[in-house]
């Protein structure tokens, strides 16, 4: 049996004189699956008409174009009409043999063949195709398969695709033509495509991809356009593919054109509300300045906004820039008018196959029936991101039903978020650290937040349970519970404690950027000395029951959540023990901080800080281990609880009632590759921890004076999670104080 159009046989029905006459028969041969009347259906001829080679013709085309059949024969014996057709095998299954690196189910979504459906080769060449793009697009291109096709009974097939997958197929070179003004290795930072190095075995970014290239040329353009080049062009990029398919050679052809300075800068408003010289602190360019597109974008933005909130929801600003290419100036007018009155009249969301519409729909700060307003889409974008599901979001506006409408379509990208991790890692605090954990951040496509975690340490033993809804009650309002064993060792201050309690909060917004949460807590805590514990500690020993209820409430207007560049913080942390408890006190803590780029993304600037207070009342005084530690991680150059009061006798810490620091560090490039993730940073940091209430304070060595660190460090973003390493100084310390002048830590936990 042999499959596949084999040829038409098509012989002379008749010499031009035997054509006249009339069917009087039509007989079918070698169906064995396919209904007679089915196949009558497709041919053009009936009983009763003539021998006409036209619609004979027809008849056989469209039998081959039905796809069920491996041949067709037509035939006349005197007035009778034979049909002989062989009918294309049915496929049992498809196996796909070879494939390591992409999963049968993917392969299988790629292909158009099914078991039970009809084979023929057709489909067979266009599913190749489909799954060598596949590979190709995972940076496979040596990849090789061949269909092998297994015969069966009944006219049956077994489909196999044998596959040899190969190597990824890398980057050799990444070549730059044209460019005078920036150095290939700088042009080579920018774009996200990487030549292929040893080092790089972690990453994909060194294996080709045509979309990926293509993103490359728009990264290239904002690149120039932000540095003044506002003629630049990628004139074409060009890949080739080496004769042993082992690698790319990739070429950006540029067009760099001439470098433009700002010469002048005007606000122009036809709303006779809007003062235009107040707005003017709004424009994130001044003259002398190289021409940057993101700042005029970000100037269009803010005066949006702004005039929005002062009651124009229509507003529209449009920048005009005129080019002076003999003297290399340009000049910027903001046009702001009122805009064409637009309401949103649907929003669509598409690409979420886990996660639940209303997931999405409730981090939309804009409804069906709103006011279009451009600010109000892009801080949706962020809250939609900052969930941490999707792998990028797109959020397109388009044109309605009619001329005041328009369409909001959100295009997401899912990804995993499900972990299972385990950890090691080394910590100047802790010693070495080992955890383990499972996490499901979009709990059966709800958004829900369930976490085990464990982690053992020189010095902690850690397991905790938790659950968070993001919106409780179908109200926006996150609550959460968890439920935690710890045991720790504190051998600045020699003692042990263990914990066993649970937690109970819930979270809601109060503003756009201002967020309330109220807590419950009870715990069992036990403190247990060791022989050479300080008296404060002894005081302190044995069980107790502690019940707290909490509140936090903080402004934050950050450009990003985990690892801000851009923007700033306040708040305020309030505790209060009691309530049934053995302990009596109330603790608050202010903490704020502010975040800036300064020349470009790489260099930032931050000011941290936090000042705490906590007072015991009805005669209480206050647990060693509810007061403020400081020292280590949270001021560096100073050992782990290194700041503060401290035992004369045994030389323990004991902790303070009042904290107060601040650090002000600047992080800065280190001229190497930024897929590295190396950078340097410069910090100083100043503060102090003190106050105490035992009755024995008399033996304790507490000034209160300031104290004060200078030092650099490295950090790595690697991918075995964070490494820092730290060197610090104290210049303003006690003697009493314990001093570290260097500390790392290795893993996600630091």
């Amino acid at each position: 049996m042999s499959f596949g159009l084999l040829g038409i046989i098509l012989p002379p029905i008749a010499a031009q004189d035997e054509q006249v006459g009339v069917i009087q028969g039509i007989t079918i041969l070698g169906n064995q699956r396919i209904e007679r009347s089915t196949i009558m259906s497709y041919i053009s001829v009936t009983k009763g008409s003539t021998f006409d080679p036209v619609l004979i013709d027809r008849s056989l085309k469209d039998l081959f174009a039905t796809g069920l059949f491996a041949d067709v024969n037509i035939a006349r014996e005197g007035q009778t009409l034979i049909i002989n057709i062989s009918e294309n095998p049915i496929i049992n299954r498809i196996v796909f043999e070879g494939n390591k690196r992409i999963k049968d189910s993917t392969l299988e979504a790629e292909v158009s063949l099914r078991p039970r459906v009809v084979y023929t080769r057709t489909k067979i060449q266009k599913d190749l195709t489909r799954l060598l793009q596949l590979y190709r697009s995972s940076g496979r291109f040596s990849a090789r398969i061949e269909p092998r096709i297994i015969e069966l009974e009944q006219n049956r097939v077994d489909l196999v695709y044998e596959i040899v997958e190969g190597e990824q197929t890398g980057i050799q070179r990444i070549i730059f033509v044209g460019n005078k003004n920036f150095s290939n290795r700088k042009l080579r930072e920018v774009i996200r495509t990487k030549e292929t190095r040893w080092w790089r075995f972690l990453s994909t970014d060194d294996t080709y991809d045509p979309d990926r290239i293509n993103f490359d040329g728009e990264l290239l353009r904002r690149f120039y356009l932000n540095n003044g080049f506002a003629d630049f062009q990628v004139k074409t990029s060009i890949s080739e593919l080496t004769d042993d398919k082992s690698g790319f050679f990739v070429t950006f052809v540029l067009d760099e054109g001439r470098r433009y300075k700002i010469d002048d800068i005007t606000i122009n408003t036809s709303l006779e509300e809007v003062e235009t010289f107040p707005l003017r602190r709004l424009v994130k360019t001044k003259k002398g300045d190289w021409y940057n597109f993101d700042a005029v974008e970000s100037s269009i933005q803010e005066l949006t906004k702004v005039i929005g909130e002062q009651g124009h929801a229509f507003v529209e600003v449009l920048p005009r820039v005129e080019r002076n290419r003999v003297a290399g100036t340009i000049s910027i007018a903001y046009d702001v008018g009122e805009g064409q009155r637009v309401y949103v009249e649907r929003v669509e969301i598409t690409g979420n196959v886990r996660t639940l519409d209303r997931v999405i729909r409730r981090n939309v700060r804009i409804a069906e029936g709103d006011a279009f307003n451009a600010a109000k889409v892009r801080r949706s974008k962020q809250l939609i991101e900052e969930l941490g599901f999707f792998k990028n979001v797109d959020i397109q506006h388009t044109s309605g039903s009619t001329p005041d409408r328009s369409e909001l379509k959100i295009h997401v990208q899912e990804q995993s978020t499900g972990e299972l991790t385990f950890g090691a890692g080394v910590s100047s605090d802790s010693g070495l650290i080992g955890s383990a954990g499972i996490r499901e951040k979009n709990l059966l496509g709800r958004g829900q937040n369930l976490s085990l975690q464990f982690q053992i340490s020189g010095l902690d033993q850690n397991i905790e349970a938790s659950l968070d809804e993001p919106y409780f009650l179908n109200r926006e309002v996150s609550a959460g519970f968890d439920v935690y064993k710890t045991k720790r060792e504190f051998r600045e201050s020699s003692f042990n404690r263990d914990l066993l309690g649970f937690g109970i909060r819930a979270s809601y917004p109060l503003g756009e950027f201002l967020y309330q949460q109220v807590r419950y807590g009870l715990r069992n805590e036990e403190i247990i000395p060791s022989l050479l514990a300080s008296s404060v500690v002894i005081e302190n020993a044995g069980e107790s029951i502690v019940s707290t209820l909490g509140q936090s409430i903080f402004y934050k207007e950050l450009d990003n959540k985990i690892n801000p560049k851009e923007g700033y913080f306040i708040g305020l942390v309030s505790d209060l023990a009691g309530l049934g408890g053995d302990r009596k006190w109330l603790r608050n803590k202010i903490e704020a901080g502010v975040y800036k780029k300064l020349w470009t993304e790489d260099w930032i600037g931050s000011l941290t800080g936090e000042i705490g207070l906590i007072n015991g009342f009805s005669g209480e005084r206050i647990s060693i281990s509810d007061r403020f530690f400081l020292g280590g991680q949270n001021f560096r150059g100073f050992k782990s609880g290194g700041v503060g009061p401290r035992d004369i006798s045994t030389d323990n810490t004991v902790g303070g009632n009042l904290l107060y620091q601040t650090t002000a560090q600047m992080s800065v490039p280190l001229g190497l590759p930024r897929e590295l993730g190396l950078s340097g940073r410069a910090f100083t940091t100043f503060g102090s921890l003190t106050k105490v209430d035992e009755a024995s304070s008399a033996f304790l060595q507490d000034t209160g004076s300031l104290r004060a660190s200078v030092g650099v460090g490295l950090a790595w973003d690697s991918p075995f999670g964070p490494i820092s390493l730290n060197y610090a100084r104290p210049v303003l310390s006690e003697t009493f104080d314990e001093t570290e002048y260097i500390s790392f830590g290795i893993g996600s936990l630091y």
